[in-house]
């Protein structure tokens, strides 16, 4: 079944803010909103919400357990069952085929098994739901008693589907005492509207460039095209990806939580390690403090921390996907860590405006990596780039930058540091921020428009 959660929101958004705000007593509020939410991914995975159910409940358990355990000892066994308990889920899914697929070549011999199909979001609640048990083994917070509050905290609608993760100790307030101010109301709904635009309008259209650019998948030949394909593909999953966020965040607002930044413009970063302080901030917090630092961070010696960092980032890209072009990704991104720390004072003295060049360049190649399942594709596509293709232009793209002449350096401003700026400017000009809220209905109402004629609009994430 096709996933239409966007329209599902849209359509029962209202009512559900209606009910919400009728009940005035935080139960019935916490019930609304994990009944809605429920429904929300039962839409679109009518037999996979039980996996979810079954995860929260079994973790819920587990934590209750562990906590009326005395020693640390049976804590820690408690600990490990939680783990791999939640972790087995999420290996079925997403990994046994790629195992067995490339198990299957290395033996050479045929595995007969037909892969289970991808519950949506999985990745997502599943490390949720880990920060919850981990942190209650920790000490860093209460056991929930409540079931329905922890549930409420793992499947809650806004974040439920593609992050951010948040992590249980940060709403965990919230869960239990929460109030939405009119300024709340307003300025969540303001970033609900700009996200709603920034999938709607310039994610999905930078989509549509990139099937003119690279039709059938097939790398460009000529230098033009292969940067600006690169450069579209790049802007098409930041803008997707900080949309499904913008719009999180938002709603998390206007419901009384408050949501962690998961993207600070990294277009705009001037290092591979600043990059990944402003790129799904959500998940590379998660593996820091959950992977990172319980293997010894770089507490333990050189060589240990660059096996912390390899661990680390081969984690990351396969938590991206079963396929071989994620875990080179992931390493990619290790090797530039690397390469960055051993350089990072003469890369600092640089001309800033140096610093981000290489640095874009570096992360653009890296969104081609990304990209490609296929790594002879990747290396035509990163030749073309530098010359190594069939010409400067072809009449392909040529085409392409005259229909797109104006959207392209519209697109490159979205994802440029701007709103910052307005916000900063818009301090005591109550006038400006008016004028900000009218934009952002009027973003709402095109999307809507746009909506209207597009008949199906994933999120990329969704199948991560």
């Amino acid at each position: 079944m096709v996933f239409s959660g966007l329209t599902f929101l849209l359509l029962f958004l209202p009512t559900l803010l209606i009910l919400y705000f009728l009940s005035r007593d935080l139960r019935w509020r916490n019930g609304v909103l994990v009944v809605f939410s429920l429904v929300f991914y039962a839409w679109g995975e009518p037999v996979m919400v039980l996996l979810l159910l079954a995860t929260t409940l079994f973790n819920y358990l587990v934590a209750l357990a562990m906590d009326r355990t005395a020693g640390p000892r049976g804590k820690k066994l408690w600990l490990i069952l939680a783990v791999a308990g939640s972790l087995a889920g999420l290996l079925y899914f997403k990994y046994t085929g790629f195992f067995l697929s490339n198990l299957s070549k290395l033996l050479g011999v045929e595995i007969a098994f037909t892969a289970p199909r991808l519950p949506i979001g999985i990745s997502f609640y599943t490390f949720q739901i880990l920060t919850y048990t981990v942190d209650v083994y920790r000490g860093k917070t209460s056991v929930q008693k409540n079931f329905v509050r922890l549930l409420l905290y793992v499947s809650c609608f806004p974040q439920l589907i593609a992050g951010p993760i948040v992590q249980y100790g940060d709403v965990a307030a919230a869960l239990e005492e929460r109030s939405t101010t009119a300024d709340d109301f307003i300025d969540g709904m303001r970033r609900f509207l700009l996200g709603l635009g920034k999938k709607v309008i310039l994610a999905n259209i930078c989509g549509s460039i990139l099937l003119e650019c690279l039709p059938d998948g097939a790398a460009p030949g000529s230098v033009v095209g292969a940067w600006v394909s690169a450069i579209v593909y790049s802007l098409h999953l930041y803008f997707d990806f900080s949309a499904y966020s913008d719009m999180a965040i938002g709603l998390g607002r206007i419901l009384g939580f408050t949501y962690k930044e998961n993207f600070n413009y990294p277009y705009f970063s001037v290092s591979p390690t600043d990059l990944w302080r402003r790129w799904h901030i959500s998940l590379g917090s998660f593996f820091r403090e959950y992977v990172y630092f319980p293997l010894g961070g770089s507490r333990k010696g050189k060589a240990r921390y660059y096996l912390n960092l390899l661990i680390v980032w081969a984690l990351t890209g396969l938590w991206h996907g079963a396929a071989w072009n994620y875990v080179l990704w992931g390493l990619y991104w290790y090797v530039l860590q690397i390469a960055h720390k051993s350089v990072e004072k003469p890369w600092a003295r640089m001309p800033l405006f140096l610093q981000w060049l290489f640095n874009f360049v570096l992360t653009i190649i890296g969104m081609m990596v990304f990209y490609y399942n296929d790594q002879s594709a990747l290396l035509v596509h990163v030749a073309a780039m530098f010359g190594g293709g069939v010409g400067w232009m072809d009449e392909g793209i040529l085409s392409v930058l005259r229909q797109y002449a104006l959207f392209l350096p519209i697109a490159c401003v979205g994802a440029a540091p701007i709103v910052p700026r307005l916000k900063k400017l818009a301090e005591n000009r109550p006038w400006l921020t008016l004028l900000g809220t009218v934009f952002a209905v009027a973003v709402g109402l095109l999307s809507l428009l746009f909506l209207i004629r597009q008949s199906y609009n994933p999120f990329i994430y969704f199948r991560f």
